[in-house]
């Protein structure tokens, strides 16, 4: 691509235990820079959400909403693009309208969609290592959530279903966290390949292990909020996690 630079050259500044928390309190500004565009682009997201869900409930698989859940988390920082792009123009004092944020012009438009295929093919893994789990440890077809929940913290089977599952997942979200943690802003905002910017995350988290890891509990405490909020408190935290993330990338590297 014509310009481009390779983005793990880029210089990183390094990150400190209080950088999580100074992305989150600018995150939280940028909201109220804009209020309705912000908390109307997570009420989308929100109703996104309890789109699929119905659809589970209707089709007799209430057991997978927690997958569900878990599958918004990994595909939220593709969809939070819009917000990386409102906070680019707040801080540039840039204008713009809806139709800008909705159709962003990205600088590195294909290698973002190249993450995206990335991120659904680990969503794809998630949801058939979910499917398996479920079948090695329960022995009857799908049964109802409240059924499934008594299931996962009253039996042993349950218990060990949880805590294989939560392993697995674990490692999947983190390591699509340390793809995509600086890397789709970056594409966003700079000429590159996804590459680059993928190895310019990665070495970001390796270089600032102590903040990097208390961001991503920041970020999975928040999303764990929402949910229990039956995906509601995602209409605000979903747009203060994409405009800090913008802030996180922007604090990361040299400009």
């Amino acid at each position: 691509m014509s310009g481009e630079q390779p983005a793990y050259k880029i210089s990183t500044r390094q990150l400190t235990p209080e950088s999580p928390w100074k992305w989150i309190n600018k995150g939280w500004a940028d909201i109220w820079k804009d209020p309705l565009l912000s908390l109307g682009y997570g009420f989308t997201f929100v109703m996104a959400g309890f789109g699929i869900n119905y659809l589970l409930w209707e089709a007799g698989l209430s057991a997978m909403v927690p997958v569900a859940v878990g599958a918004f988390a990994l595909v939220g920082p593709m969809m939070a693009i819009g917000l990386y792009e409102m906070s680019r123009r707040h801080e540039s004092g840039e204008k713009y309208s809806a139709f800008d944020i909705i159709f962003v012009k990205a600088k590195s438009p294909l290698h973002i969609a190249y993450i995206g295929f990335i991120v659904m093919f680990a969503l794809l893994v998630w949801i058939r290592i979910a499917i398996v789990l479920y079948a090695l440890f329960v022995s009857s077809t799908y049964m109802p959530l409240s059924n499934f929940t008594e299931f996962v913290f009253e039996t042993p089977q349950g218990l060990m279903m949880l805590v294989v599952g939560t392993a697995v997942g674990g490692v999947i979200a983190f390591a699509i966290f340390a793809m995509t943690a600086f890397s789709i802003p970056l594409l966003l905002d700079r000429k590159s390949n996804v590459l680059d910017a993928v190895i310019a995350s990665m070495k970001v988290i390796k270089d600032n292990p102590g903040a990097c890891f208390l961001w991503a509990w920041m970020i999975a405490l928040l999303i764990a909020f929402g949910a229990a909020t039956v995906l509601v408190g995602l209409m605000v935290v979903f747009p203060l996690l994409g405009h800090a993330t913008w802030h996180a990338y922007r604090d990361v590297f040299d400009q």
